[in-house]
């Protein structure tokens, strides 16, 4: 086994074909060929088998691709330790995150890399929590900022996170929004009990199962009368009088408040927690690093600062 072996299959995995994984790693394909054919003679063990015209990994390639996904973040980390003794001049971060984060923290974090570190390239992809922790484990993202709401039964960031680092980024508050003028925003918190008559308006698949474990906590059934996933939709239903629903600050950040809606605490001070996702010993790699320490100095002087409380 080597290095180059390892690159030239996790690549193949990656384009598909050996054209695109020779362009991707800047060889020619006879080259790619003949490491795979110099493996095979000194192993025994086929990584390709030609299928038509085209290749596909063998069940042995698949295997080494699981093992090169870790094999190369090290070496890479590696790597980037020695780069950091330079100054981080160069570099590339594969960003993912949920909508809301979309319009809130990713300009920010992409703007104060450009600032600080002009030479690092950063690529953004939008995507719920599991497929964005997904895609850190396929190693299509180098950082994932994704959500989890207390009690949830399918949090992606257990079984599914598995091997990789997780690590916490704060909590962000969840609101009651309800119409401007509704007898419940009188006061400086809400109890969502006194809600129980009202239509909801409920979210995404995760904000729609926090909401039925909060109202099961509180003592009712919600009866949920609309669903969408567009939090600036939400306000706009909440304005017209169709329903209250949650919403978390950075849903609430992420568009200028609809005048017609106002946000309140609820009494049970609930919030969801946010995580930074990369794979087992990426932060060690510089580029990941000052991703991180830039998505941490947002938060100053707590996990979310001004973005989170921005309600």
């Amino acid at each position: 086994m080597d290095l180059q072996t390892a690159r030239a299959v996790r690549a193949i995995a990656e384009h598909g074909t050996l054209t695109a994984a020779a362009a991707a790693l800047g060889y020619s394909q006879p080259a790619i060929s003949r490491r795979l054919a110099r493996f095979e003679e000194r192993t025994g063990v086929a990584l390709v088998e030609r299928v038509g015209r085209g290749i596909r990994l063998t069940e042995s390639g698949r295997v080494l691709v699981r093992h090169a996904h870790a094999v190369t973040t090290a070496l890479e980390a590696a790597a980037g330790e020695l780069a950091d003794l330079r100054g981080l001049r160069a570099g590339r971060v594969r960003l993912v995150a949920f909508p809301s984060a979309s319009a809130t923290l990713v300009p920010k974090l992409i703007a104060g890399l450009g600032r600080t570190h002009p030479g690092l390239e950063v690529t953004y992809v939008e995507a719920e929590p599991p497929e964005a922790v997904a895609a850190v484990r396929a190693h299509r993202a180098d950082l994932a900022i994704t959500f989890s709401y207390p009690g949830d039964r399918d949090d992606p960031h257990h079984a599914s996170a598995r091997g990789l680092d997780v690590r916490p980024y704060g909590d962000e508050p969840v609101r009651v929004v309800l119409p401007a003028g509704h007898t419940a925003a009188v006061s400086q918190v809400v109890a969502l009990d006194d809600l129980a008559a009202e239509p909801w308006i409920a979210g995404c698949p995760r904000c729609r199962g926090h909401l039925l474990e909060l109202a099961h906590g509180a003592g009712f059934a919600p009866r949920i009368a609309f669903e969408t996933d567009n939090f600036v939709a939400v306000e706009g239903m909440v304005a017209a009088g169709l329903g209250v629903a949650l919403l978390p600050a950075l849903a609430l950040a992420a568009s200028p408040r609809h005048p017609g809606v106002v946000a309140m605490p609820t009494a049970g001070g609930d919030v969801r927690s946010l995580h930074l996702v990369t794979a087992r010993g990426g932060a060690r790699v510089p580029a990941i690093a000052a991703a991180i320490a830039t998505l941490e100095a947002l938060g100053a002087p707590g996990p979310l600062g001004t973005i989170g409380s921005d309600v």
